[in-house]
């Protein structure tokens, strides 16, 4: 059964060590449990990025909660690229596990149908295979005679997400952003901060269930008003361009990304 819990409770059930898997900025970023997370000192996480990431990323990697980091991408789009993340990867701070997003979504996708690895082709002659050892090149054992690529199942130990409602059975609010989903389906647990929760059943009309995530794959939901701020939230509101741009030039530096860090803890806390 889906538990609501308070923001802080939500973060706590993150712990040091894991593996988190957390989405693209487009579909819902749950920056405010990623304060609460930051703030409770939790650390040695190996995020994975579903498939690419931005400002949740760099500010984890910043705050030394990232241990290892499976991406396509990270980058703040228009505000440039991702400060910390590339400081970081010079330092040698984080283990990079570079990927694809085919990639990444097929090694979910293996983890939700409960198979060790996922066949992809569109990595064949890519260098990247020279950095990713644990994915093989074999022959494919149907069809042409052909070379497939095997990547292995990712199976995080925490999907975390922010989405515009649950119900209060604990159904979420998804609309088309099925790598959701994925994720749900693909991790231990589920973690879902949500805009607010209603009282009507999301599943109620076959108009409004067909953008639902079933609560069977939803562990735990809290409230969280402008949750996904300063990134945007469909259907809810824009993402604030100006502050992802005055973190981009606070970031560069290491005291301006800790000033940052501090003030952005510290609005999400009141906020909360």
């Amino acid at each position: 059964m889906t538990e609501i819990v308070a923001l802080e409770a939500l973060a706590g059930r993150v712990a040091s060590g894991q593996s988190l898997a957390v989405p693209v900025d487009r579909s819902g970023v749950a920056m405010a449990a990623t304060a609460a997370i930051i703030a409770a000192g939790i650390d040695n996480l190996h995020l994975v990025c579903v498939p690419i990431s931005g400002m949740q990323a760099d500010l984890l990697i910043g705050a030394g909660a990232v241990r290892t980091l499976e991406t396509s991408a990270i980058s703040l789009g228009e505000a440039g690229g991702a400060p910390r993340f590339g400081a970081a990867v010079r330092a040698g701070s984080v283990t990079l596990r570079d990927a694809t997003c085919p990639a990444i979504h097929a090694g979910l996708m293996a983890a939700q149908h409960g198979v060790p690895f996922m066949p992809i082709a569109g990595i064949i002659g890519s260098d990247l295979l020279e950095v990713r050892p644990d994915w093989k090149v074999i022959d494919s054992p149907v069809g042409e005679a052909r070379k497939v690529v095997v990547v292995p199942a990712i199976k995080p130990d925490v999907a975390l997400f922010h989405a515009p409602e649950a119900d209060r059975a604990g159904n979420i609010r998804i609309g088309r952003f099925r790598e959701l989903a994925t994720m749900a389906y693909a991790a231990k647990r589920t973690l879902v901060t949500v805009e607010r929760i209603v009282d009507h059943d999301l599943f109620e009309t076959e108009d409004s269930a067909a953008g639902v995530l079933p609560s069977l794959y939803v562990d735990a939901i809290a409230v969280a008003e402008r949750g996904a701020w300063p990134l945007a939230l469909w259907n809810e509101y824009p993402a604030d361009e100006a502050e992802i741009a005055r973190y981009a030039a606070m970031a560069r530096s290491e005291d301006g990304f800790r000033a940052y860090l501090s003030t952005f803890l510290s609005h999400r806390k009141q906020v909360a």
